[in-house]
């Protein structure tokens, strides 16, 4: 028996995060349809660092500020 052709069907994703699409072409290169500033600025604002989690000073990172300051 013959194997149906699997239906193509998007990825359920984030609301911000539609209309990604990745892929690896033949020299095994990454290509996305989002920059990879946008794609860091979204795991920074939606994903916890768990290196970062037990730091004192991690408000002041996530809000910019300097501890120089």
């Amino acid at each position: 028996m013959a194997k149906k052709p699997k239906k193509e069907e998007n990825p359920k994703v984030h609301k911000d995060l539609e209309g990604f699409k990745m892929s690896i072409n033949s020299f095994g290169e990454i290509s996305s349809s989002f920059s990879i500033e946008k794609l860091n600025e979204f795991l920074n604002k939606n994903v916890e660092d768990k290196k970062l989690k037990d730091r004192e000073d991690i408000d002041d990172i996530k809000e910019g500020k300097s501890s120089d300051s």
